[in-house]
């Protein structure tokens, strides 16, 4: 019955090798600008992260009845496209000038991502 058994199993693990498909592999090459894009937008969200994560922005939000992790977690689900435009708005205020026009579009853009459903 042992030698029965195993020709039966042997038999149908053939037929399933045969039957079944096979589950298959591509390997190619990855370009540099797919390389240059993924570190951009990882650069993006930790400029965007970085400027949320600061004293004087918490403060601005608890301010405004926000709470700064929400903020963070929202900033977290945008698009990339949605963090490159944010991050080119923090990018183009100038070094200790006129900081509060950013923190208004961060706090304008999580207020709307959050409330647009």
């Amino acid at each position: 019955m042992n030698s029965a058994f195993k020709k039966l199993l042997c038999r149908f693990l053939a037929v399933a090798l045969i039957t079944l498909p096979f589950q298959t592999g591509q390997a190619s090459m990855i370009g540099t600008d797919q390389v240059t894009a993924a570190a951009t937008v990882q650069a993006d969200r930790n400029l965007v992260s970085s400027y949320l994560s600061r004293s004087q922005t918490v403060n601005e939000f608890q301010a405004l009845g926000l709470d700064a992790q929400d903020a963070r977690d929202r900033v977290a689900s945008m698009s990339d496209e949605e963090v490159r435009g944010l991050a080119g708005q923090i990018n183009a205020v100038p070094a200790g000038g006129d900081g509060l026009v950013v923190l208004i579009l961060v706090v304008f853009f999580i207020w709307y991502f959050a409330f647009r459903k």
